[in-house]
């Protein structure tokens, strides 16, 4: 039997299995979803069904609004993020609708995903935290190599600064660190 949480993941994984871009041989957006399903089952096994599908949808279609359809600057890319990120929940709230969830479980997802709450609500946090250890685990190797030294303590800084203390206590115990990027962490 197929359950609300199911249908929500089937329908999310469809969606972005039709991401163009490759990672590792797979539609990019599909295998950063997987991820981020593995960072929150990590981090937050007990997770209600909203966050586990704000996890999974986070980055929903991504692709579909490319960045260069911003000013390649700082504004531009705020507001890239900023709109991304209301798409991503109008796009949850219609799967989330459609596999039966209540209005209450889709406003709530809206909020995680369109991180409103930050630092005051538990969910929104946690979905932070876990897309923080994603990036870490996954990504961070790669985008190290690609962004200047100077630049890439700000970025380690920003990260850590939206996770909290339990997240960046975590990160410390699970990611080998040199000391300019760690101190960010322990803050």
């Amino acid at each position: 039997m197929t359950t609300r949480l199911d249908h929500a993941f089937q329908a999310i994984d469809a969606a972005n299995a039709q991401d163009p871009n490759l990672d590792d041989g797979q539609p990019a957006n599909l295998l950063y979803g997987q991820r981020m399903t593995e960072q929150q089952q990590h981090l937050f096994p007990q997770a209600s069904e909203v966050l586990r599908i704000a996890c999974r949808g986070q980055h929903i279609e991504r692709w579909l609004l490319p960045r260069d359809a911003y000013p390649m600057d700082r504004a531009g890319y705020l507001q890239w993020r900023q709109e991304q990120g209301r798409r991503h929940a109008d796009r949850i709230a219609g799967i989330m609708a459609d596999a039966g969830y209540s209005q209450d479980d889709i406003d709530q997802a809206r909020r995680m995903l369109t991180k409103q709450g930050l630092k005051r609500d538990d969910q929104v946090q946690a979905l932070e935290d876990v897309i923080c250890f994603t990036f870490i685990r996954w990504y961070l190797g790669d985008f190290m190599a690609a962004i200047p030294d100077e630049k890439m303590d700000r970025i380690i800084q920003k990260t850590a600064a939206k996770m909290s203390p339990e997240g960046r206590a975590r990160a410390l115990e699970e990611f080998p660190m040199p000391e300019p990027l760690a101190r960010h962490f322990r803050q």
